[in-house]
């Protein structure tokens, strides 16, 4: 008869906890070894056709062989070796970039290889993927949804509302935010709106950002005896503050500003802890004027950011000319969302 200890369940999940991170780390170690032997792959026949000029036949003949020598291996086709090669002429004059290639899988690789097209668009997404640890179809929904030319637009025009006693600005809320995995019907109420998001808030994340954790919606607040909601609640964990979404399907007007700052005064003032910082409050909007935005907040108290929102995809090509209209690209930062 086995005699079940007491403390044996503690024991047995902290086993298996050891078990799971061996797993990734080993994963992670034959990832890395695997992006680096491409990365030299690619370097070598580089050389031969660029520097010693051999021609482009090597590549085939080299396929060849190595399928031959290593037939219990896959990833040596003549398509592969060609992709080793453009990620090494891509790479190669970037080191900081270079060295970032083996914290993904060779299929992210390829894929931002493959659909990105400046230096600083493969850097944005090089780190936004490790930071996010987003898997291949998500990095792919994000390239499809044009999040660099959105991210850097946004970083153009403006980010968090400037207040002065708040110093947690480590995040950036976007100017524009797609939500399209909605499948938002085109005549769609607030309540909707609010729903689609709740059931959708895996997706929501991955386009809001991942230090958000959800608190609830339409969070009821009371003050002098009478109960406000809130459309959703969110708290941030870097920030260490509370996080007011506001849902309007149409227009900014100026009064949403004003309603925000009572809802983040009475958060501040009944719900907020010792040790976190003041609320933030997002205003989403179907569209927005930023002159009327401007003047709407520039006496408010509490830091807010007002921001449109598209439920379906933009078209990546006016996206991208919009972008190059402005100035010269910005640096990427490390705190990317």
């Amino acid at each position: 008869m086995k005699v079940i200890k007491s403390g044996y369940q503690k024991f047995l999940g902290n086993i298996k906890k050891e078990i799971i991170s061996a797993r990734q780390k080993a994963y992670q170690t034959v990832n890395r070894r695997l992006v680096e032997l491409y990365w030299i792959i690619g370097k070598g026949i580089f050389e031969k056709i660029e520097l010693s000029k051999w021609g482009e036949g090597i590549v085939e003949t080299l396929s060849s062989d190595l399928k031959k020598e290593f037939s219990d291996m896959k990833g040596f086709s003549n398509e592969n070796l060609w992709r080793m090669k453009r990620l090494y002429e891509t790479y190669k004059d970037y080191p900081k970039l270079s060295t970032l290639l083996t914290e993904l899988a060779w299929s992210h690789n390829v894929l931002i290889l493959n659909r990105t097209s400046s230096v600083e668009e493969k850097e944005f997404y090089l780190k936004i993927c490790i930071n996010e640890h987003w898997s291949f179809r998500e990095l792919e929904r994000q390239i499809d949804s044009s999040l660099f030319e959105r991210y850097m637009l946004s970083k153009k025009t403006d980010k968090l509302i400037p207040h002065a006693k708040f110093k947690g600005d480590k995040t950036v809320f976007k100017d524009e935010y797609m939500l399209d995995f909605l499948g938002l019907r085109d005549n769609f109420s607030e309540k909707d709106l609010r729903k689609a998001i709740v059931f959708n808030l895996k997706q929501f994340f991955l386009e809001f950002g991942r230090h958000f954790t959800f608190i609830g919606e339409e969070y009821k607040i009371t003050v002098g005896g009478e109960d406000y909601k809130v459309d959703l609640l969110f708290y941030h964990r870097i920030l260490q503050c509370m996080v007011v979404v506001e849902l309007k399907i149409g227009d900014f007007k100026p009064e949403y500003a004003g309603k925000m700052q009572f809802y983040l005064s009475a958060l501040d003032e009944k719900e907020k802890l010792g040790h976190e910082n003041p609320s933030v409050g997002l205003i989403l909007c179907k569209s927005k004027n930023e002159e009327v935005v401007r003047i709407a907040v520039s006496k408010l108290v509490s830091p807010l950011k007002v921001a449109a929102y598209k439920t379906k995809l933009i078209d990546q090509k006016l996206l991208k000319a919009k972008l190059h209209s402005l100035p010269g690209p910005e640096d990427i930062k490390e705190d990317l969302i």
